[in-house]
């Protein structure tokens, strides 16, 4: 279980902050989150995604 400092960190807040973690632009990946094309979910407006859940995505470990 990670510690809320761990969980802090892993977590990316907002299309921007997602896209530069995958090396996109920020539209390209609003259109790919909008599509359920990676593993992120909307809270409170905003999308949310985890560093190590995109890492295992784009390693082909995990569904998006």
């Amino acid at each position: 279980m990670q510690t809320a400092t761990e969980l802090k960190d892993d977590l990316l807040w907002g299309a921007g902050e997602i896209a530069a973690e995958i090396g996109r632009n920020e539209r390209t990946t609003y259109h790919l989150l909008e599509r359920g094309e990676l593993p992120a979910v909307k809270v409170c407006g905003r999308w949310v995604a985890s560093k190590a859940k995109l890492r295992m995505y784009f390693a082909g470990e995990q569904p998006a």
